[in-house]
């Protein structure tokens, strides 16, 4: 370095060049302990000392808050890849940043929070979120936060919805923020919150207090089979999914499947005026009756890597409604109304499929366009649940640039969907309008979807 002429380079800035190898003579190790950035030299180096100053600057420091923590749940699956690292792009990466608290809401005899913590000194568990978020300081000391709010023991409301405490972390995470007067990029898993009011209340503090706010499931980040993308601003006159699992659950990821796709169209996301459920005898009637596209619904099918055979001891004869309807247990269809017209449905078929297949009508043409978003469950089919990889890495993105990589607009959406879901079938099948899901914005044009 020529010592008359030091660079003064701004960190956020720097992070994002040593991240893709464009710091001369600094290594992109991904253990690298800390983030060494050029500063503007002290007046001693100006009147010609001839030495360059260097500053440490340490790597971004996080605390995660979850309400449990044991193998296969959500947080097991998003910490351990901040503690441990991850496979990314052929090599193992360990994230340039560092996990130091965490909180953990139920403790139960299968948990791996004690262990973690055991084997990775600089992470402390704390009794309360104020003080992982403070580190015990009174004052927030941390870079980022991770919220997880999946899985535990809560309880359950007349209407099926589990009641994760998600709102109700977010605004202890808040207090601190607005106490210690400034807030850091927070990440919260899955939809915002089985309570849409509060779900709003979630996307309007982060407004208010300007702070990045990424939300959702893994479906629009993990791969896809083939890999393709939506192409920005095309017509899309009609979307749908076949997935499985259950209400207030994977109901979600089915919804969020469908607009990460859709979103990309001409105009933007506008919001959706009104959702109908079906289930159970009323779903056939649906089907039967044509309330959504059976060639859509057969070419999702048809990407399905699970989909049950329809005879014993044969693979590939493609079910009949007859097959169906001894195959399926208690199947669900979402079916809505985007305020431009674009209708979408959303299905659960419990018994013919474990993944998610996405097809739609685009461009004007008859032939469905579709892909699957690959979900490798570790159930016996994996191990790793890498589909979580993406997510982590694109949480990174936003700790280490201080911007949302995607809009979280889109799981405000599909939140609202899902209550509105759970509403129609708690009233009986009911259409139910939705004046308040009105939420516009726009879809980056690049991808954010895992290719490698």
């Amino acid at each position: 370095m020529d010592s008359h002429h030091h660079t003064a380079v701004r960190l956020s800035s720097w992070r994002r060049r040593w991240r893709s190898g464009r710091v001369a003579g600094v290594p992109t190790n991904p253990g690298l302990e800390q983030w060494i950035a050029c500063a503007p030299a002290d007046p001693a180096v100006r009147a010609g000392s001839g030495q360059p100053i260097i500053v440490i600057a340490m790597r971004p420091k996080l605390a995660a808050v979850v309400t449990t923590y044991f193998k296969y749940s959500h947080a097991q699956h998003i910490v351990d890849r901040f503690l441990d690292g991850y496979g990314w792009n052929g090599a193992h990466h360990y994230p340039p940043m560092d996990l130091v608290s965490l909180y953990v809401d139920q403790v139960g005899p299968n948990d791996l929070s004690r262990e973690r913590a055991a084997r990775h000194p600089g992470m402390k568990i704390f009794p309360s979120i104020a003080d992982a978020l403070t580190l015990g300081t009174g004052r927030l000391a941390v870079d980022g936060v991770v919220l997880v709010g999946e899985h535990g023991n809560y309880p359950r409301n007349e209407k099926g919805q589990t009641q994760y405490p998600r709102f109700q972390f977010f605004e202890q995470i808040v207090k601190v923020y607005r106490d210690s007067g400034r807030a850091v990029p927070l990440f919260s898993d899955k939809h915002l919150s089985w309570n849409w009011e509060w779900a709003r209340r979630m996307y309007d503090t982060a407004r208010e207090m300007k702070f990045p706010f990424l939300a959702g499931s893994s479906l629009p980040v993990t791969w896809r089979t083939p890999s393709v993308e939506m192409p920005p601003d095309a017509r899309v006159s009609e979307a749908l999914c076949v997935g499985y699992g259950g209400v207030d659950s994977y109901d979600f990821h089915g919804l969020e499947t469908i607009q990460c796709m859709v979103e990309r169209r001409r105009g933007g996301e506008t919001g959706c005026s009104w959702l109908q459920a079906y289930r159970g005898e009323k779903f056939w009637d649906a089907l039967r009756e044509g309330v959504w596209p059976r060639p859509l619904m057969d070419a999702a099918l048809t990407r399905s890597h699970t989909l049950t055979p329809a005879r014993p001891g044969f693979t590939h004869i493609f079910p009949s409604t007859e097959d169906l309807r001894r195959l399926v247990r208690d199947p669900v269809a979402y079916r809505y109304e985007h305020t431009g017209g674009l209708k979408c449905t959303m299905l659960l078929m419990n018994g013919l499929v474990r993944d998610f297949n996405f097809a739609a009508y685009v461009n004007g043409s008859r032939e469905p366009w579709s892909t699957q978003m690959y979900l490798p469950m570790p159930d016996g089919r994996t191990t790793l649940a890498d589909f979580f990889s993406p997510l982590v890495n694109h949480m990174e993105t936003m700790f280490l640039t201080g911007r949302a990589p995607y809009p979280v607009e889109r799981t405000l959406l599909t939140t609202g969907l899902t209550a509105a879901g759970v509403e129609s079938l708690y009233r009986g099948q009911a259409r139910v309008e939705t004046p308040h899901l009105a939420i516009a914005y726009r879809a980056p044009r690049e991808s954010t979807f895992w290719r490698t």
